[in-house]
């Protein structure tokens, strides 16, 4: 059963939105720091203070050391609420796995501008009844952990409870998230007429050297996101060099992709479905075929801003269109209420498909004027996850069960 408990004596955060928009946007954190810092210091920590300093550690580049002020955190509470807005929407009880800013669906980001209250529940990811704990009554809820290698079991766990779960719950579908690894995306969608999606194979290091490929190849550590120790390599030289480097015991390798313009720029799109329909949420444009907003120069380069705001500002018309029979195929076989993907296009014009995630990181934090144009867009993206919420949330039937979750 869920136990209720009251939201209101629940510790809250500033929140990652908030913390990431004044990193990004550079502004004086010093005295909030040290407000911070006065606020774990006392004899009872405040847990909320040390979930803030966790988001902020890891924005400013020390992943390692805001995971430990998050286990610090997690291990005093489990439970945290936020209020946005004026409170008067639904109440979204969030489940997350501890990790970094990649391991859940981006929540803070999407629902910074609306009047809900979010209500996060840190799971243990050992336990064997990961449900079973004390959670405060709510609307709806969200299942918002991604696919890893370190979740994996806990969305095993978490199955059966999703399924029973007394309230309308968003991406209750555990398994499908914990089936969306590389190399099982890249499987389910081989041979598709719309869609490319290299094929992907995961090989124990002692594999490597034995296993056919053919170069050039990419390989990255498996587990790793956002280009961590991802590589493309030509021959077996390189191989055996990159093996030397990374002592990770398993690795996605995957056919490598030129999927250069004739400008000889490579183009990546993140895209995010909400209830199977596509919204845009960046362009990014790179000499480089890793393509990653933050580093592919967009802050610096006018050009490549105007190029993005001119695709976003026609998504709808041009590539919605263009690619709709791969979008449908996508919705079908990835069956979630919320998802994102990485893609590009080919050549030939195919959906050249990158990775699918339900927590890549969707948000609209840059407030330089130069960024304007993405205010519209990413709007639209958050009004119609603020809807999906209220659609499922007025699904509900009944007080909650008494049954258990677990």
């Amino acid at each position: 059963m869920i136990p209720e408990v009251m939201a209101a004596s629940l510790p809250a955060t500033l929140g990652p939105a908030r913390l990431g928009r004044s990193v990004e946007n550079r502004l004086d954190l010093s005295a909030l720091i040290d407000t911070l810092i006065e606020r774990v210091s006392g004899e009872t920590a405040d847990a909320g203070a040390l979930l803030d300093l966790s988001f902020l550690s890891q924005f400013t580049g020390n992943r390692d050391g805001g995971l430990e002020l998050q286990a610090q955190a997690v291990a005093a509470q489990r439970v945290y609420a936020n209020v946005y807005g004026d409170g008067s929407d639904n109440r979204v009880l969030a489940l997350l796995a501890p990790g970094d800013l990649t391991t859940n669906t981006p929540l803070d980001f999407l629902v910074e501008h609306s009047n809900i209250t979010l209500l996060t529940v840190y799971l243990d990811p050992d336990a064997d009844a990961p449900a079973d704990i004390a959670l405060p009554d709510h609307d709806v809820a969200i299942l918002a952990i991604g696919e890893s290698p370190a979740n994996a079991a806990l969305l095993r766990r978490l199955a059966g409870p999703c399924a029973r779960w007394p309230r309308p719950m968003i991406n209750a579908g555990a398994l499908h998230i914990a089936s969306m690894t590389r190399d099982t995306v890249a499987a389910s969608f081989a041979g598709e007429a719309t869609i490319l999606a290299p094929e992907t194979r995961r090989i124990a290091r002692a594999q490597l050297d034995r296993a056919r490929l053919d170069f050039p190849i990419t390989i990255r550590p498996t587990g790793t996101q956002a280009g961590a120790g991802l590589e493309r390599i030509e021959d077996p030289a390189g191989l055996a060099n990159y093996v030397a480097r990374y002592p990770d015991p398993e690795f996605y390798v995957a056919d490598f992709i030129d999927y250069s313009a004739a400008d000889g720029l490579f183009r990546k799109q993140r895209i995010v479905f909400i209830d199977r329909v596509p919204y845009i949420s960046h362009l990014a444009v790179s000499e480089h075929w890793i393509v990653h907003y933050m580093s592919a120069g967009m802050t610096e380069n006018a050009r490549r801003r105007t190029e993005e705001a001119a695709f976003m500002a026609r998504f709808d018309a041009d590539f919605c269109r263009r690619h709709a029979r791969a979008f449908e195929i996508l919705c079908d076989r990835i069956g979630l209420d919320y998802f994102g993907i990485d893609c590009g296009e080919t050549p030939d014009g195919r959906l050249l498909l990158f990775e699918v995630d339900v927590a890549m990181i969707v948000h609209a934090i840059e407030d330089g004027a130069e960024f304007s144009y993405k205010k519209a867009p990413m709007a639209r993206l958050f009004d119609a996850f603020g809807a999906l919420l209220r659609d499922r949330a007025a699904r509900a039937v009944g007080p909650p069960s008494s049954a258990s979750l677990n």
